[in-house]
Protein backbone atom coordinates (compact mmCIF):
# COMPACT_ATOMS: atom_id res chain seq x y z
CA UNK A 1 0.00 0.00 0.00
CA UNK A 2 1.29 3.45 -1.02
CA UNK A 3 1.36 6.01 2.07
CA UNK A 4 -0.18 9.68 0.93
CA UNK A 5 2.26 12.13 1.07
CA UNK A 6 2.16 16.20 0.38
CA UNK A 7 5.13 18.85 0.64
CA UNK A 8 7.14 16.23 1.72
CA UNK A 9 5.00 14.94 4.69
CA UNK A 10 3.93 11.60 4.99
CA UNK A 11 0.49 11.39 6.07
CA UNK A 12 0.32 9.14 9.29
CA UNK A 13 -2.62 9.96 10.47
CA UNK A 14 -6.41 10.49 9.36
CA UNK A 15 -9.65 11.74 11.15
CA UNK A 16 -12.92 11.84 8.52
CA UNK A 17 -15.90 13.28 10.11
CA UNK A 18 -18.48 13.37 7.12
CA UNK A 19 -17.21 14.69 4.06
CA UNK A 20 -14.21 16.52 5.76
CA UNK A 21 -11.18 14.66 6.31
CA UNK A 22 -8.18 15.95 8.79
CA UNK A 23 -4.37 14.30 8.58
CA UNK A 24 -1.64 14.64 10.35
CA UNK A 25 2.00 14.41 8.31
CA UNK A 26 5.41 13.60 9.56
CA UNK A 27 8.39 14.81 8.06
CA UNK A 28 11.55 14.01 10.42
CA UNK A 29 13.82 16.70 8.30
CA UNK A 30 11.77 19.64 8.33
CA UNK A 31 11.93 22.53 10.11
CA UNK A 32 8.78 21.85 11.73
CA UNK A 33 8.41 18.02 11.66
CA UNK A 34 4.56 17.71 11.79
CA UNK A 35 1.68 18.97 10.52
CA UNK A 36 -1.98 18.66 10.21
CA UNK A 37 -4.11 19.80 7.47
CA UNK A 38 -7.88 19.58 6.31
CA UNK A 39 -7.82 17.85 3.19
CA UNK A 40 -10.32 16.88 0.42
CA UNK A 41 -10.42 15.55 -2.94
CA UNK A 42 -7.68 12.86 -1.05
CA UNK A 43 -4.85 15.49 -2.47
CA UNK A 44 -6.34 18.72 -1.78
CA UNK A 45 -4.26 19.55 1.85
CA UNK A 46 -4.81 23.50 3.06
CA UNK A 47 -4.99 25.27 6.35
CA UNK A 48 -1.73 23.90 7.86
CA UNK A 49 -1.13 23.90 11.14
CA UNK A 50 2.60 22.96 11.93
CA UNK A 51 4.51 21.75 15.27
CA UNK A 52 7.89 20.85 16.57
CA UNK A 53 6.43 17.71 18.71
CA UNK A 54 4.09 14.65 17.48
CA UNK A 55 1.83 14.91 20.52
CA UNK A 56 1.14 18.45 19.96
CA UNK A 57 0.18 17.78 16.24
CA UNK A 58 -2.21 14.99 17.11
CA UNK A 59 -4.05 17.43 19.96
CA UNK A 60 -4.42 19.78 17.27
CA UNK A 61 -5.84 17.29 15.07
CA UNK A 62 -8.41 16.07 17.20
CA UNK A 63 -9.36 19.56 18.50
CA UNK A 64 -9.73 20.13 14.56
CA UNK A 65 -11.97 17.18 14.10
CA UNK A 66 -14.11 17.92 17.19
CA UNK A 67 -15.04 21.50 15.84
CA UNK A 68 -15.31 20.15 12.36
CA UNK A 69 -17.85 17.64 14.26
CA UNK A 70 -19.87 20.28 16.28
CA UNK A 71 -20.31 22.35 13.31
CA UNK A 72 -21.70 19.72 11.30
CA UNK A 73 -24.37 18.59 14.11
CA UNK A 74 -25.57 22.47 14.44
CA UNK A 75 -26.00 22.28 10.97
CA UNK A 76 -27.81 19.05 10.92
CA UNK A 77 -29.87 20.61 13.84
CA UNK A 78 -30.74 24.04 11.68
CA UNK A 79 -31.71 21.87 8.49
CA UNK A 80 -34.06 19.45 10.67
CA UNK A 81 -35.38 22.65 12.78
CA UNK A 82 -36.34 24.29 9.33
CA UNK A 83 -37.96 21.04 8.29
CA UNK A 84 -40.08 20.91 11.16
CA UNK A 85 -41.17 24.82 10.96
CA UNK A 86 -41.80 24.31 7.02
CA UNK A 87 -44.06 21.07 8.17
CA UNK A 88 -45.94 22.82 11.50
CA UNK A 89 -46.47 25.61 8.41
CA UNK A 90 -48.59 23.80 6.17
CA UNK A 91 -50.94 22.40 8.98
CA UNK A 92 -52.01 25.57 9.76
Amino acid sequence: MNKRQNAGYIITDTIHIGDTEFVLGEHPKAAAPYVTWECSGNDNYFWGHYFMDRKTAVLDLVERAEKELDFQQKQEKQIKNRSNNRKRGKKR
